[in-house]
C-alpha cells in the first residue's frame, strides 16, 4: 500500500482502537478553486460539522468495529490484484472510473482519488455547480455513458437530486453503485453475481460482520434510507437471517421501534426531536448519514449507552474501497464483452412460399431489424455506428482499435465458375451461406459485399443483393444509393480530373512569376505555403518555408508540373453505363484558349479511388494512397501525383464518410457490411479490406467472414489472392466455388445464353452430357484454387430446372477434381436452411490447416508476372504485348513501380480473352494491349484484349422495367 494512502488511512482511521467512546473520521479535503460535492445515497452533501468541532462517542465501554484501515486495506489490495491478473492478458487495458459531483464539497474527491490511484484505476471527475439542474445532470451522464474509455459512472449529488429520472439515465453496466432499476431488480431476484450492489449497503454489513455482529436473528431497522439504499439493505439483511423493518423519522410508532431493533440504521440526518435515549442501551447503531450526534443532540446523555455507533466516516471510507473493487468487476466485464461470444442475435423467420415471388416482393415481405438493434446484437456500441435511416449505419474505424487484441475469425471467400451474362449467383450462395450460418447454426458468421453500380443495375445485370430468399435487406436501398460512397468517388475523381486540365491551362498562359504569385497569393499582406505545398518543397529538396526566399529557378520547378498532355491516364468518370463516352475531345469551348485534347470517361466504379477505398485499412492510409496516385507523367518522364497538384487534402475529405462500412442485414437478421464495388474485369473486383478487418473482429475467434469476388476464380479470386490478401496480410481458410448446371452445360457445348432471351431446352431439360463436358471448366477453377493452397468447397446453387441427375454428376465430379466437398445449396427457394449442408462443409474445411501461398513474388519483372498469371490461371501459351504496352511497362519499370502486383483487366465469360471461348481453352496466345499503373492502389494493370473501361447499354435496358409507385413511393421492376 502507497506511503500517500497509509497516510489518509492513518488520518481517516483507528488502528487498532483504543477504548473509550468511538470517534468520527475527518478527511482532509484538497485545495480546490472548483470545488465538488461528495454525497452518494444521502451520504455526502449534507451539513459537515467544521473541523475541529467536538464530535462525541458514546458506549464509553462499547466494542468498536474491527480497524477500518485493514478492511479498507484488503478490499483495495485485492481489487489491485485482480486488476494486475487482467491487465497481464490486456497490457492496454485501464479502467476509469468518472465521478459526476454535484456541490462544494471535496471530501470523498480525495479519498476516491487515493483508492483509485492505489488500486490503478484512472478516476475523473465532472465538477458541476451545487444547483445543477436535473437535465444539466443527465446531460452529463448521458456522455459518460457513450464514452467508451469509462467503465464505471458514479453520482455523488445532493439527495433531493436522486429521482428515478437521474437514476436510471445510467447504463446499468457502468452503474457501480447499483441505483439503476435493473441492477436493483437483479438484486432482488436474487442474481447478485450479475449485478453492481451498492458499495454503502455492503459496507454496512460489512463492518457490522467484522464488528462480531451475528445477524441471524436480529431485528434491524433501517431509518430514513431512500430509493435504491433501502431497497440493497433490506435484500442484504433479509439474505443474512435478519428481520427487517423501515420507518421515517416522522413515523408514529418511531420510538417502540427503536425499543425493539437490535441494530438501527441511520439514512438521514436525525431531526432534534428525536431523542437519543429513545434508542435502547446496547443497540448497535450504523450511521450512513451525517450529523448523527451534532450540537446539543449528543449520545453522551445520561443512562445511554450503545453496544457500538459506527460512524458514517466508516461508511463511507469503506463504500469508496468497494466502489472501487465494483468498477474492477466492471472492467472485467467489459474486456470479456470484449472477447469472443457468441451473439444473442435475434433471427428473422422466413415463410418461404411456392412458386418463389420476385426478389423485390420478397424483400418487401420481410421487415427488417433497426440497425441499431442489429448493431448492439453483434457487439458494436453506440458511439461506433452512424446511421443513416432505419436500416443502415455506417461503423466508424475506431471500433478496430477497441478489439485490436481480439482474434480474428475464419476468412472465407466465396468465388464461382466462369459464368454466363446472367451470372451464377455469388451473392445468393454467400448470403445463404451466413443466414445458414448464424440463424440456423447458431455461428457468429458476417457477409462482406460489394456496393453495386448504377451502371448494371439499370442496365444488364440488375441489382447485386442476392435473390430470392438470401437477399440483403431492403434491397432497393442497397441497389440505389446506399450511403452515397459511390457519388463520393465520382466527385472525387472528377476533381482530380479538373485539376489536371487546369493546372495545363494555366501553365500554358502564365508566366513563372504569375503562376507562383497566384499559387502562393498574398493574403492581408501575407505570403504563405500551404501544409500541401510544403510537402511538394520537401520532394523537391527544396528546404525552404518563407515563400519570398525561394530562387526564381526554385519557383519555376515548384511551380511548374510540365505535365505531358499525351501521358494522362486520368479519366473522368459517370456511374452510368455509357458508350457514347468512351471517347470524347475536350476544351472545345473558347475560354480554354485552344487547350483541348482527346479523352474518355471511365464508369465510377473503374476509378483508382475505388481500388483505394476498396484497399486501404484506415483514413491515415487512404491519404496517403490518394496522394500518391499518378495521373501523368511530367515532360522528362517523371511521374506526376495528385499531391503534386495539390488537391489530396480535398480528395481526403470527400471520402471521409465512404471509408466507413455500411451496416445492412440478410432477409433473416443476420449482419452484412457493404462496402466498396471494384468491377472484377477491370479493377480487382473485391469488397474492402476494411469491411473484412471489422468484421473478422466482431464475429470472434470461431466466427465466420464470407465475403466475394467477382465473376470467376480466374479473375475475382486470383485478385483476392494476390493484390487484396497482399495488402490485408490476411489469411484465407476457405474458398467456396459457386457452379451452375446452366453454366457447366454452356461450357459443354450448350447454345450461347443472352439476357433477356428465353433459355434454350438444352437449359431446361435433362442433358447429363452436356454437364459431364462442362465441367472441365470447374476442375479448371478448382485448380486454381489450389495453386494458392486453400481448400475448396464447391457449393452447387440449384436450380428449379435442375435434376437430382445432374446435382450428383457435378458434385462427384467436383470431388475428384480435388474439392474438399461439394454441396447442393437451396438457399434460393428456402433460405439459409437451404445451405446448411454447405455451412456445415465449411466449418469441416476451415477446420484444415492452411497452406497458403501467392502465386508470384512481386520482386519479378512486370512482363514475367503477367506471364504468370496468363499460364498458370488461364492456361495461355504465352502473352503478347503491344508496343504501347510495352513501352508503358518499360515507363513504370524506370519510374519504380515495377514491384507492384498485377491487376488483369480481361473478359468475365472465358478463361481466354475471347468472350466466346468456353469450356478451359488451350494454346491460345493472350494479347496485352495495353497497360496501366494504379499507384496509390498498389497494383499494375494490363488491359487483354479490347477491353472496355466503359460499359454500353443493351438495346433493351433493365430501366425499361423500373418505376416508382408516386402514392406509396415504392420503387417496382428491381431484380
Amino acid at each position: 500500500m502507497s506511503k500517500r494512502l497509509q497516510l489518509v488511512l492513518r488520518q481517516l482511521c483507528r488502528s487498532p482502537l483504543p477504548p473509550g467512546p468511538p470517534r468520527r473520521f475527518r478527511v482532509p479535503c484538497r485545495a480546490s478553486s472548483g470545488g465538488c460535492s461528495g454525497g452518494r445515497e444521502g451520504l455526502l452533501g449534507q451539513r459537515r460539522p467544521q473541523d475541529g468541532q467536538a464530535r462525541r462517542g458514546c458506549s464509553p465501554g462499547g466494542r468498536a468495529p474491527a480497524a477500518l484501515d485493514s478492511i479498507v486495506r484488503e478490499v483495495i489490495q485485492n481489487s489491485r490484484e485482480t486488476l494486475r491478473l487482467l491487465q497481464e492478458k490486456n497490457p492496454a487495458f485501464k479502467p476509469v472510473l468518472a465521478i459526476i459531483q454535484a456541490g462544494d464539497d471535496n471530501l470523498m474527491q480525495e479519498i476516491n482519488q487515493n483508492l483509485a490511484e492505489e488500486a490503478g484505476l484512472n478516476i475523473t471527475h465532472i465538477c458541476l455547480p451545487p444547483d445543477s439542474s436535473e437535465a444539466e445532470i443527465i446531460d452529463e451522464i448521458l456522455k459518460i455513458n457513450e464514452d467508451v474509455r469509462v467503465h464505471g459512472l458514479a453520482l455523488q449529488i445532493s439527495e433531493n437530486s436522486f429521482s428515478n429520472k437521474v437514476l436510471n439515465a445510467l447504463k446499468p453496466e457502468k452503474d457501480v453503485d447499483g441505483v439503476t432499476d435493473r441492477n436493483l431488480g437483479k438484486l432482488v431476484r436474487g442474481d447478485a453475481h450479475e449485478c453492481f450492489v451498492s458499495p454503502v449497503a455492503r459496507a454496512v454489513i460489512e463492518l457490522l460482520e467484522k464488528s462480531g455482529v451475528n445477524l441471524d436473528g436480529k431485528k434491524i431497522l433501517v431509518v430514513e434510507a431512500h430509493g435504491p439504499l433501502e431497497a440493497a439493505l433490506q435484500y442484504l439483511f433479509q439474505r443474512k437471517g435478519s428481520l427487517t423493518m423501515s420507518c421515517q423519522w416522522k413515523t408514529p410508532q418511531l420510538q417502540s421501534k427503536l425499543r425493539e431493533a437490535d441494530i438501527v440504521v441511520i439514512g438521514s440526518p436525525k431531526p432534534e426531536e428525536v431523542p437519543v435515549t429513545w434508542i435502547q442501551p446496547g443497540t448497535t447503531v450504523l450511521n450512513c448519514s451525517h450529523d448523527f450526534l451534532s450540537g446539543n443532540a449528543g449520545c453522551g446523555s445520561p443512562g445511554v449507552h450503545f453496544t457500538g455507533l459506527i460512524e458514517e466516516g466508516d461508511v463511507s471510507l469503506l463504500a469508496a474501497a468497494l466502489r472501487i473493487q465494483n468498477m474492477v468487476s466492471s472492467g472485467r466485464r467489459w474486456l470479456r464483452e470484449q472477447q469472443h461470444r457468441r451473439w444473442r442475435l435475434h433471427s428473422l423467420k422466413l415463410q418461404p412460399l411456392s412458386p418463389v415471388p420476385s426478389d423485390i416482393e420478397i424483400s418487401r415481405g420481410q421487415t427488417p431489424k433497426a440497425v441499431d438493434v442489429l448493431a448492439k446484437e453483434i457487439g458494436l456500441l453506440a458511439d461506433e455506428i452512424e446511421i443513416y435511416g432505419k436500416s443502415k449505419a455506417k461503423v466508424r474505424l475506431s471500433l478496430l482499435e477497441r478489439l485490436k487484441d481480439q482474434a480474428d475469425g475464419k476468412y472465407v471467400l466465396v468465388a464461382g465458375i466462369t459464368p454466363t451474362p446472367l451470372g451464377e449467383g455469388k451473392s445468393t450462395v454467400t448470403i445463404g451461406l451466413v443466414q445458414a450460418l448464424t440463424a440456423h447454426l447458431n455461428v457468429n458468421s458476417f457477409a462482406c459485399l460489394r456496393q453495386p453500380s448504377q451502371g448494371p443495375t439499370f442496365g444488364v445485370k440488375g441489382g447485386a443483393a442476392g435473390g430470392g430468399y438470401a437477399q440483403v435487406i431492403p434491397m432497393e436501398e442497397f441497389n440505389l444509393h446506399l450511403t452515397g460512397d459511390i457519388h463520393a468517388i465520382t466527385a472525387a475523381n472528377n476533381l482530380l480530373a479538373a485539376a489536371i486540365d487546369t493546372r495545363i491551362l494555366h501553365e500554358n498562359t502564365q508566366t513563372d512569376k504569375a503562376l507562383y504569385n497566384r499559387l502562393v497569393p498574398l493574403v492581408n499582406g501575407v505570403r504563405e505555403f500551404s501544409e500541401i505545398q510544403l510537402a511538394r518543397l520537401k520532394k523537391l529538396g527544396i528546404n525552404k518555408t518563407d515563400p519570398s526566399t525561394l530562387t526564381e529557378e526554385e519557383m519555376s520547378r515548384f511551380a511548374r508540373l510540365n505535365i505531358d498532355p499525351s501521358t494522362i491516364t486520368w479519366q473522368r468518370v459517370v456511374d452510368t453505363n455509357d458508350r457514347f463516352l468512351r471517347k470524347i475531345t475536350i476544351g472545345q469551348a473558347s475560354t480554354e484558349k485552344g487547350y483541348s485534347r482527346q479523352a474518355q470517361f471511365d464508369i465510377a466504379v473503374a476509378s483508382e479511388i475505388m481500388a483505394v477505398l476498396a484497399l486501404t485499412d484506415s483514413l491515415t492510409d487512404m491519404k496517403v494512397r490518394l496522394g500518391r496516385m499518378v495521373v501523368a507523367s511530367d515532360k522528362s518522364g517523371q511521374p506526376v501525383t495528385a499531391e503534386d497538384l495539390g488537391v489530396t487534402g480535398a480528395l481526403t475529405v470527400l471520402m471521409k464518410d465512404a471509408i466507413k462500412p455500411t451496416l445492412m442485414q440478410t432477409l433473416e437478421g443476420t449482419p452484412v457490411f457493404v462496402h466498396a464495388g471494384p468491377f472484377a474485369n477491370i479493377a480487382h473486383g473485391n469488397s474492402s479490406v476494411l469491411a473484412d478487418k471489422i468484421a473478422l473482429k466482431l464475429v470472434g475467434e470461431e466466427g465466420f467472414v464470407v465475403t466475394e469476388a467477382g465473376f470467376g476464380a480466374d479473375i475475382g479470386m486470383e485478385k483476392f489472392f494476390n493484390i487484396k490478401c497482399r495488402a490485408s496480410g490476411l489469411v484465407p481458410n476457405v474458398v467456396v466455388l459457386v457452379a451452375t448446371v446452366r453454366a457447366l452445360k454452356m461450357h459443354g457445348g450448350g447454345p450461347s445464353v443472352t439476357p433477356g432471351v428465353p433459355l434454350k431446352k438444352e437449359y431446361t431439360e435433362e442433358n447429363i452430357q452436356l454437364v459431364a463436358d462442362g465441367c472441365c471448366n470447374l476442375q479448371k477453377q478448382i485448380q486454381i484454387a489450389q495453386l494458392f493452397g486453400v481448400p475448396v468447397v464447391v457449393a452447387v446453387n440449384v436450380f428449379k430446372t435442375d435434376t437430382r441427375a445432374e446435382i450428383d454428376l457435378v458434385c462427384e465430379l467436383a470431388k475428384r477434381a480435388g474439392a474438399f466437398d461439394a454441396v447442393p445449396c437451396y438457399h434460393w427457394s428456402v433460405g439459409g436452411k437451404g445451405s446448411v449442408d454447405l455451412a456445415r462443409a465449411v466449418r469441416e474445411a476451415a477446420s484444415q490447416q492452411s497452406r497458403f501461398q501467392f502465386l508470384y513474388d512481386v520482386q519479378l519483372p512486370i512482363v514475367e508476372k503477367i506471364r504468370t498469371i496468363a499460364q498458370a490461371v488461364y492456361g495461355a501459351k504465352d502473352i503478347e504485348l503491344s508496343p504501347v504496352a510495352q513501352s508503358k511497362i518499360d515507363r513504370y519499370t524506370q519510374q519504380g513501380f515495377g514491384n507492384l502486383p498485377i491487376c488483369m483487366a480481361k473478359t468475365h465469360l472465358s478463361l481466354s480473352h475471347l468472350p466466346d471461348k468456353k469450356g478451359v481453352p488451350k494454346d491460345f496466345i493472350l494479347p496485352i494491349s495495353d497497360v496501366r499503373a494504379s499507384i496509390g492502389a498498389g497494383f499494375i494493370y494490363p488491359l487483354v484484349g479490347t477491353m472496355s473501361t466503359m460499359p454500353g447499354l443493351p438495346t433493351r435496358p433493365c430501366f425499361y422495367d423500373i418505376d416508382l409507385d408516386t402514392e406509396t413511393e415504392q420503387v417496382k421492376g428491381l431484380f
